[in-house]
């Protein structure tokens, strides 16, 4: 996600706090908005892939799905 995104996101939720959105600007949000939220997610869960837990005996073990 770039900052560019970013910053039109932070741009029409402003918008639709003052004024309000047109259906285009509505869809756009939706949109950007879904990406954020995906970027997010794949963000996480390459952090959690990569994440160790030292258990008391000094052993490292891995974080695995539930």
């Amino acid at each position: 996600m770039t900052q560019e995104k970013i910053d039109r996101i932070n741009e029409l939720a402003r918008k639709q706090k003052s004024e309000g959105l047109t259906e285009e600007e509505k869809q756009e949000q939706a949109i950007l908005r879904r990406e954020y939220i995906d970027s997010y997610k794949r963000s996480l869960v390459s952090q959690l892939e990569n994440t160790y837990i030292l258990e008391p005996d000094g052993t490292k073990r891995k974080v695995t799905k539930k």
